[in-house]
């Protein structure tokens, strides 16, 4: 797949480089001269230029590419490099970098695809690295709601129970469920959890704790929070 990021600084050169190191076709587009030369240097086609100019962005051949990451750290260009990409077709992420506006881009940006925090992305890695074992945030949805995936071990009190009578507090709603190492599918109320099987749950942040305790139980909720 083609890519085209706006933006060779810390965000955007890290997300070409993974992106690159996934088999993809990456050109990233940069107005510094210096990130312009960090980037080349770094073995990228880079393109010099202001990404929020259609002219620039024409330069990247927009028309072959499949999507378009506006990561700068100026949310205008951002949202005006977007807006151009999407003329053309692409699927688009803009990144933001204050939180408090993010509602707002969500809800008047509607023609982009995805808006990104990077550092909340960088905080759920954060938060995954602590909580260690089977527990795994996927996503912080709102101001007040986790997604977080659990993978049934031997130990856990769900093991050997099917999904139906998985008894979950009022605040939070099984997501998906998928066996081992199979895609992650609509639960399916008559099967039963087995070790290695995971869970994917919604959940406010206030039940978490009490999640945790009934799908992998007390002594890896020991485990997750840094106890003996």
């Amino acid at each position: 797949m083609r890519f085209v990021i706006v933006g060779a600084g810390r965000v955007g050169l890290r997300t070409a480089r993974v992106l690159q190191e996934s088999g993809h076709e990456v050109v990233l587009i940069e107005r510094d001269e210096n990130a312009v030369e960090r980037a080349r240097t770094a073995g990228f086609e880079v393109i010099a230029g202001d990404g929020a100019i259609e002219e620039t962005l024409g330069n990247a051949d927009l028309e072959a590419a499949d999507a378009l990451g506006a990561l700068t750290g100026d949310l205008n260009d951002n949202f005006v490099a977007c807006m151009i990409a999407k003329e053309h077709g692409c699927r688009t992420v803009m990144r933001i970098d204050e939180d408090y506006r993010e509602e707002i881009y969500r809800r008047y940006a509607s023609d982009v695809d995805e808006v990104i925090y990077p550092e909340r992305l960088g905080a759920i890695a954060a938060k995954n690295a602590l909580l260690g074992g089977n527990i795994r945030a996927v996503a912080d949805i709102a101001q007040n709601l986790q997604l977080v995936e659990f993978t049934i071990q031997r130990q856990s009190p769900m093991e050997g129970y099917s999904l139906s009578e998985l008894e979950l507090p009022s605040d939070s709603r099984l997501m998906a469920h998928g066996k081992g190492e199979d895609p992650l599918a609509i639960p399916d109320p008559d099967e039963t959890l087995e070790a290695g099987d995971r869970v994917v749950i919604l959940a406010d942040f206030g039940t978490l704790s009490d999640v945790r305790s009934i799908v992998v139980g007390e002594s890896e909720r020991a485990t997750a929070l840094g106890g003996a």
